[in-house]
């Protein structure tokens, strides 16, 4: 079901989140509809602008008030073109954008630094569209005095008083598009993921409540799957929506990741809970044991035996049992509400991890459910399950343009607390079946609802499929192999033929920003280790790739792992040309086989003019092409240890120039570790699983 056709049943319903101020409109004069509901005009008229134009307004902070910025914003599902303009009070135009945010939803924003109380007027003019709907205005109050917070009960911060519906979904994705936007070919990053709440001009709900909670810094570095949960939970709360995660285990014994326990934002959790029950199985099981020891097992132990009473034994009856001391437990500790969203958000990132985003598909106990592929259901906000143990966010679509490539951009954070935004491609979004492994793909997070008896529950897939809201519930990608899903996000991305050398020039920008992004990543291990000079403990087995503290901070086998994979898409994309002749427009009606001997061509001039640098050891720089890391792609199966200089990790021949400077390697013992079966899993592209 098309996402538009599911707003215009959620606005026609009046589907207003309470508390809020949205307004879905109609007509040219359209009135504005508050949380308690005004009725629209009725009419033809009326009628039809509400098949022409769907538009949601929303202003921020939730009560306007002179002594805060007003910041405005329009969203539609349509792709119409218009400029959204804020009207002072006294008539004067504040403010004018002609500028049309995103790629389903579409958004305009507009902010004025210090309103003047009174009525403000938002206004939509369109370009085209029934003239009596061209001009859409909405009127805004701004109060003289600061208004009152939104209230709060002695016991909960997070107050829930709206519902997660069609409108508030195409809200969200505005609002996680508008605060990673930027040009495409821009690099876009951060240090930690407060930089990104604190800058007013991204984030529209900056200060929404009027209680000054984005000012303090939180302190707080998700990794990848607790990002994409914070940026969720940061909405959820500014709007009072409903929120909720699971505890589940990441999938071991050939067993998918599964969940065992759900946390809603009314029954809050915050110290960790206990592991699943699978989980603890594999702890046991590779928990150190003592000397002689016996294994460790969650099956009781036999009763140890009486002890010998010696010569006062036959003074005792032989059926009575010797008396026992039995200790009363003692009580459990009751759990801590948290006190503010920093606390709960402490709690959610001790609990959630990759594989809670990788549980089956067909499971309706789990925080996702996959969506089909289409351009309607990846929409900013969308989450993606890496197989392997990461997970991103779409951001933005960038449609194709005059034969270049369309893209989909994603942002992820990683363990040392950075985010990047990056764009989906072969090299950084893998995809594989492996039951061991769980559901990977695109999912949505699931709907939360309250149920007739009040309490808060989430929607199961099949109500998903059913509800007005939503309705895009799909197993599709479960049905697919890699190359299936590839080509099938390929046209999604670009439906028109491709120009061939740009389809490729695109793929060597993606390998290029991948190695780039790889250079912050070494250099945060270089720093480290100049404060930190000891050796920093390596995992055993499978566990390198998915571990905690420093090593997964500045280790990088995953992001290698992928590397390699994205080395290979990249050296073999003339190779996919001829394989997909159909779907790329040949020059001059020349065959497959001619243009796969330009493109290697372009190829080599590519890698050989695009160029990184990287800093050594001694602090100074030293510049490689594409070409030079590709030479040194099996080098790049034992350049993830943070023990190794900088040199090393990026495949510097031992005594040569640019190892001069080497001051720091990893021990024997690790060497031999990286040696081993492990370099078979990076040479082979076999993602080793947990026994």
């Amino acid at each position: 079901m098309l996402f538009a056709r599911r707003l215009t049943v959620a606005a026609t319903a009046g589907s207003l989140i309470a508390g809020g101020f949205f307004v879905s409109l109609f007509s040219g004069e359209a009135h504005a509809q508050t949380a308690v509901g005004a009725q629209a005009a009725a009419g033809s008229q009326a009628s039809a602008c509400r098949d022409a134009i769907e538009l949601t307004v929303m202003p921020s902070p939730l009560s306007p008030w002179k002594g805060a910025p007003l910041r405005v914003m329009a969203v539609t599902e349509k792709p119409m073109a218009g400029t959204f303009s804020l009207i002072a009070p006294d008539g004067s135009v504040a403010v004018k954008s002609a500028e049309r945010h995103g790629g389903s939803p579409y958004a305009w924003f507009a902010e004025v630094a210090a309103p003047a109380a009174g009525t403000w007027h938002a206004t939509l003019s369109l370009d085209q569209g029934p003239a009596d709907c061209r001009t859409i205005t909405n009127d805004i109050t701004v109060s003289a005095k600061k208004p009152a917070g939104v209230p709060t009960t002695h016991d909960s911060f997070w107050k829930v008083r709206g519902s997660w519906n069609a409108t508030t979904e195409t809200l969200f994705a505005a609002w996680i598009e508008k605060l990673f936007d930027a040009p495409p070919d821009q690099d876009l990053s951060w240090k930690v993921w407060h930089e990104v709440l604190h800058d007013k001009s991204r984030n529209f709900l900056f200060n929404y409540l009027g209680r000054g909670e984005d000012d303090a810094k939180s302190g707080l570095k998700p990794d990848c799957a607790d990002f994409v949960y914070f940026l969720r939970a940061y909405f959820a709360y500014k709007m009072g929506l409903p929120f909720g995660y699971s505890n589940c285990s990441r999938g071991v014994g050939g067993k998918p990741p599964k969940c065992y326990q759900w946390f809603d934002i009314e029954h809050p959790e915050q110290t960790r809970p206990p592991a699943p029950p699978e989980q603890q199985d594999i702890m046991a099981q590779t928990a150190p044991q003592a000397p002689g020891a016996a294994p460790a097992s969650r099956t009781p132990a036999p009763a140890k035996p009486k002890p010998i009473l010696g010569i006062f034994a036959a003074a005792q009856p032989a059926e009575l049992p010797l008396p026992e001391v039995v200790t009363p437990p003692e009580p459990k500790p009751q759990p801590k509400r948290p006190s503010n969203f920093n606390e709960y958000l402490r709690a959610v990132g001790d609990v959630v991890h990759s594989g809670t985003t990788r549980v089956s598909g067909g499971d309706d106990n789990t925080d996702f459910y996959t969506v089909a592929l289409t351009q309607q259901s990846l929409r900013p906000g969308t989450v993606y399950a890496d197989p392997y143990g990461h997970v991103l966010m779409l951001v933005h679509r960038v449609p194709e343009v005059n034969g270049k490539p369309g893209v989909f951009l994603a942002v992820d954070a990683e363990p040392d607390g950075s985010i990047t935004r990056k764009r989906f491609w072969r090299g950084n979004f893998l995809f594989a079946h492996d039951p061991a492994l769980g559901s990977s793909g695109f999912k949505h997070f699931r709907p939360i609802v309250r149920d007739k008896a009040g309490g808060l529950r989430r929607l199961s897939n099949a109500e998903i499929a059913k509800n007005a809201s939503y309705g895009d519930f799909s197993l599709d990608q479960a049905h697919m192999n890699p190359e299936d899903f590839y080509d099938r996000m390929d046209d999604v991305m670009s439906p028109e033929p491709l120009d061939p050398v740009k389809a490729m020039t695109d793929a060597i920008e993606s390998l290029h920003e991948q190695v780039k992004t790889r250079v912050t990543s070494v250099e945060n291990g270089r720093k480290y280790s100049e404060k930190k000079p000891g050796e920093i403990a390596m995992p055993n087995g499978p566990s390198i790739f998915q571990t905690s503290g420093p090593w997964e901070d500045y280790s990088t086998p995953a992001r290698d792992f992928r590397l390699l994979i994205a080395i290979d898409v990249v050296r073999g994309f003339p190779d996919r040309v001829v394989r997909r002749a159909s779907h790329f427009t040949m020059p001059n009606g020349q065959g497959a086989e001619a243009v796969k001997g330009q493109l290697q061509s372009v190829l080599a001039s590519e890698l050989a003019s695009r160029k990184i640098s990287y800093t050594r050891s001694d602090g100074s720089q030293w510049t490689l092409s594409l070409k030079d890391v590709l030479d040194r792609m099996q080098d790049f199966e034992m350049a993830y240890n943070p023990n190794d200089c900088a040199e090393l990790r990026w495949g510097a021949v031992e005594n040569s120039a640019e190892a001069a400077t080497c001051k720091r390697r990893a021990s024997p013992a690790q060497k031999a570790k990286m040696s081993s079966d492990y370099r078979n899993w990076f040479r082979e592209r076999h993602w080793p699983t947990r026994a």
